[in-house]
C-alpha cells in the first residue's frame, strides 16, 4: 500500500538499483562519477545527490542518456520544446511496454473500457503524446482512431461517424473542438462520454466550458517525454488531484528556490527518480512543474499518492514591476470574475523607461458600460491581490487566437 512519497526500504534498494544501471550511460558516469550507489543508505543520502537538469540532458545529445547497448533500443523520443538542443530519451522494449501498462492503469482509472473508442488527437512523431494515448488503448482493448492534431472538420466528421466515446487532447484543442461543435449546434450527434486532457495546465473556467460544451466527464492525465511520456499519473472520479504511478517512480516536492523537500501539503516543485526504466534512467529530474502532495489517502481507494493539479512551472515566473508573476495565478484571478471566459493573454512591454503589462480576456458581454466595469474589476483584482497596476482589455469570444497544441498566454516584448 502506497500511501505518501515517504522513502521505503524496498524503494531506497530499487534506487540503488536505478543508480548502478544509470551509471552505464556517458552522462550519469561523470555526473554522478563520486557517487556509490552502496553508500546511499538511508533518505538522507539519497537528499544530498545532486538534480538532474533538463539543460543537463540538452549537453547529453544525441545519445549519452542511453544505459543499455545500441542494439536494445527500440524507439527515441525528443521533447517537445522548440527552442534549444532537443533532448533525446532513448527506450528499450521494456521501457515501452511499462508505458503502455501505466496508461492502461490511466484509462482504468477514468472507467474507460475497452467497449471504448478513443479519439486521439495529440502529435505523433518525436513527441510522446499520440503514441502513448494509443498503446495504452490498445492494451485496454479499446479501439484507438489515431487522428493526430489538427484539420478540426476531419476530426469532428470522424467523431461522428465513428462515434467516439473518449476524447485524449490539450485542453487548448479540447477547446477548439467544444467551441467548433457548440457554433455548429451538433452536440446531439456527438457520442462523447470522457475526456483525457493533458499537456499544459489549465483553470476551473476553461473546464467547465469544455466539460459543458462537450458533454463530457474530465480527467487530468500527466507526463513528460523525460520520465516516460504522459500516462504516469491521472485523476481519478473523485477529482482530487492526480494519482502517480509511484511503483515506476519516486517523487518529491522540493522548494524550487533552496532544492530542500518541503512538507506535504506545501507547494513545490515535483522532482522524479525513475525506478524501473532501462533506456535512459534519470535521478531527481527536476520537472519544473508546480504541485504540491496531497496527504491522506482518497476515496476512490487507489494505493497511490497524489500529487494537485498543477499550478504553473518554476521556470515559467515572470517579473514585472517588481512583482513575480506565474500565468497561474492570472487564471485564479480571473476566474474570481464575473463575466470574464476562459481565455486571455498577457502582453508586457517596456516602454518610456517602465514596464508595461496588458491582459487581455474574452467575455461574452456585449454591453460597452457592462465591459468598462469588469475591465474595473480585473485591473482592482491585479492591484489588490498581485500589487501591481494592469491594462485589462475586454475582447469578444473567439476573438484571441486557439492552438491545435498548447497555447501560448503570455508575450514577453521587452527582450
Amino acid at each position: 500500500m502506497v500511501n505518501g512519497m515517504e522513502m521505503t526500504e524496498r524503494t531506497l534498494a530499487e534506487i540503488r538499483e536505478n543508480i548502478r544501471h544509470a551509471k552505464k550511460s556517458m552522462f550519469y558516469k561523470k555526473h554522478f562519477a563520486d557517487i556509490d550507489p552502496e553508500e546511499i543508505k538511508t533518505e538522507d543520502d539519497f537528499l544530498r545527490l545532486p538534480f538532474t537538469e533538463k539543460e543537463n540532458l540538452r549537453e547529453a545529445y544525441p545519445m549519452g542518456l542511453r544505459a543499455v547497448p545500441e542494439d536494445d533500443i527500440v524507439r527515441i523520443h525528443s521533447s517537445s520544446g522548440t527552442t534549444g538542443t532537443p533532448v533525446i530519451i532513448p527506450y528499450t522494449e521494456r521501457d515501452v511496454k511499462d508505458w503502455a501498462v501505466m496508461f492502461k492503469r490511466c484509462y482504468e482509472t477514468a472507467g474507460v473500457t475497452r467497449r471504448d473508442r478513443v479519439h486521439i488527437t495529440p502529435g505523433y512523431g518525436l513527441w510522446t503524446a499520440g503514441i502513448g494515448f494509443q498503446a495504452g488503448a490498445e492494451l485496454l482493448g479499446a479501439m484507438a482512431l489515431p487522428m493526430g492534431p489538427g484539420n478540426t472538420d476531419k476530426q469532428i466528421t470522424m467523431m461522428i461517424d465513428m462515434k467516439s466515446t473518449v476524447l485524449t487532447a490539450t485542453s487548448s484543442y479540447a477547446l477548439l473542438l467544444a467551441e467548433k461543435i457548440t457554433q455548429r449546434g451538433i452536440r446531439d450527434k456527438i457520442c462523447l462520454k470522457k475526456g483525457l486532457i493533458g499537456s499544459e495546465r489549465w483553470g476551473d473556467k476553461m473546464r467547465r466550458r469544455i466539460a459543458g460544451e462537450l458533454g463530457v466527464r474530465l480527467y487530468d492525465i500527466y507526463g513528460l517525454t523525460e520520465i516516460y511520456g504522459p500516462g504516469i499519473g491521472i485523476s481519478c472520479d473523485f477529482e482530487c488531484g492526480m494519482h502517480m504511478w509511484t511503483d515506476y517512480m519516486f517523487c518529491e516536492i522540493i522548494n524550487p528556490r533552496t532544492g530542500l523537500r518541503v512538507p506535504a501539503g506545501e507547494a513545490g516543485e515535483l522532482v522524479i527518480t525513475t525506478l524501473r526504466k532501462e533506456g535512459a534512467p534519470l535521478v531527481r529530474y527536476r520537472t519544473h512543474d508546480l504541485t504540491r502532495e496531497l496527504a491522506g489517502e482518497c476515496a476512490c481507494g487507489l494505493p497511490y499518492p497524489r500529487i494537485d493539479t498543477l499550478i504553473g512551472r518554476s521556470d515559467d515566473m515572470i517579473k514585472v514591476k517588481g512583482a513575480m508573476i506565474y500565468p497561474g495565478r492570472a487564471d485564479e484571478l480571473l476566474a474570481a470574475v464575473d463575466g470574464v471566459s476562459s481565455e486571455y493573454q498577457i502582453m508586457i512591454d517596456h516602454m518610456n523607461g517602465k514596464d508595461i503589462m496588458t491582459l487581455f480576456f474574452e467575455t461574452d458581454i456585449a454591453d460597452e458600460l457592462r465591459k468598462t466595469e469588469i475591465e474595473r474589476a480585473v485591473r482592482e483584482s491585479f492591484k489588490e491581490k498581485i500589487g501591481i497596476t494592469i491594462t485589462a482589455k475586454a475582447v469578444g469570444m473567439g476573438d484571441l487566437p486557439r492552438s491545435e497544441k498548447k497555447s501560448t498566454r503570455i508575450f514577453d516584448n521587452r527582450y
